[in-house]
């Protein structure tokens, strides 16, 4: 017997805490006052390299009752027929029209992950935009499957679970398919490799060459700046970032 979601009965919490989006690590691990170390994330098979886009975290949470519901990183902004929304980082008047139009799971819940950027979103939006336009790319889509069996747990729990990798996401070629589906661009490939360096130094000068500026750039005034690399397996097993400001950081400490 399938489960029996509701909306109107669900706890929200909990459904806010299941559907955060965790936090991605560095490829190179943290030090103290943001030093890097030389231990690095393990990648095994080939490396997909796309562009992280420096906006906000932003969630569509679709529902198996026919409702969505929209979110920042934190918290729960918006459900599909509210008549106010929280106007926080702009996310729900950027994407409620979108999220109205995507299909909706029949069982299970379905969440994408997407990168709201420009506007006035972030310090970084000049980087994007001289015209405080406003784009977003789809970055990861996560599906729950055991709905009922997580509205039991308690939000510490979902928490825990959530942090050690509970959450399944879809692997490279599903991504790309419901992409296609939704309708949304995918954050920007931009190339895959058998294996990513290993030195500081190396992914430093590597991050250069290879990401010199943004791809996502919303109009001609866009300062073009990049934020940096998200790296990933095929299969999404090992996923790590690579910003410029950590290896720009740890560069001007050590050249003292």
């Amino acid at each position: 017997m399938s489960y029996d979601f509701s909306l109107q009965s669900c706890d929200l919490n909990k459904l806010n805490s299941m559907t955060k989006y965790p936090s991605i690590p560095t490829y190179h691990m943290l030090g103290d006052k943001g030093s890097l170390l030389e231990e690095t994330i393990s990648f095994s098979g080939e490396v997909i390299l796309t562009e992280k886009v420096d906006g906000t975290n932003s969630r569509i949470i679709l529902l198996p009752d026919g409702n969505f519901v929209l979110g920042s990183r934190e918290e729960l902004l918006f459900a599909k027929g509210d008549l106010i929304g929280n106007p926080a980082l702009g996310i729900v008047d950027a994407l409620k029209g979108v999220a109205n139009l995507l299909p909706l799971p029949q069982n299970g819940i379905v969440v994408a992950y997407l990168e709201l950027y420009g506007g006035k979103v972030t310090a970084a939006s000049k980087q994007y935009t001289a015209q405080q336009s406003v784009g977003w790319r789809l970055f990861d889509v996560a599906v729950f499957a055991d709905v009922e069996i997580l509205f039991t747990k308690s939000v510490q729990q979902l928490a825990a679970w959530r942090d050690n990798g509970g959450q399944v996401f879809l692997d490279e070629e599903q991504l790309h398919k419901v992409a296609k589906e939704y309708g949304f661009e995918l954050t920007p490939r931009i190339a895959t490799i058998a294996a990513l360096p290993i030195s500081i130094q190396e992914i430093h000068e590597f991050l250069k060459v290879t990401l010199p500026r943004t791809s996502v750039a919303l109009d001609d005034g866009a300062q073009g700046r990049a934020e940096g690399i998200v790296a990933r397996t095929m299969n999404r097993n090992a996923i790590a970032k690579l910003r410029f400001e950590d290896y720009e950081r740890h560069a001007k400490r050590y050249s003292r």
